[in-house]
């Protein structure tokens, strides 16, 4: 069960990785204000909750570990925000910059919730 665990978490890291690098690649769009919001942003954060929902799971599966309700609840509500703000705006041409912000402020939160929250 361990070992599931584990390369859940890994998977997990590379949705992370996947949303917060197609948020910055877009940085550079900024100057022109030409946004858009790229694949990767949608892919990730649907990794992001399939894996982290599985992640609860395999957890609340084993006997030696307990999950913080609260914690886990916080992050699925910022993680739903970010996927309403990525979904919502994935086919349209340009996005503001200000979508642009929230995504990429959001992932940052949920990344400081998950490693300082404890």
């Amino acid at each position: 069960m361990d070992v599931l665990r584990q390369i859940l978490l890994v998977l997990h890291i590379v949705g992370i990785a996947a949303l917060l690098g197609g948020v910055l690649t877009q940085m550079s769009a900024l100057k022109t204000g030409d946004v858009r919001i790229v694949p990767a942003m949608t892919h990730g954060a649907l990794t992001m909750l399939v894996t982290g929902l599985a992640l609860v799971g395999v957890v609340q599966a084993g006997l030696d570990r307990e999950v913080d309700n609260a914690k886990i609840g916080t992050k699925l509500v910022v993680l739903l925000a970010i996927l309403v703000l990525v979904w919502g705006n994935r086919t349209a041409d340009r996005v503001s910059p200000r979508i642009l912000g929230a995504i990429g402020l959001l992932t940052i939160a949920n990344i400081a919730i998950a490693v300082m929250w404890t």
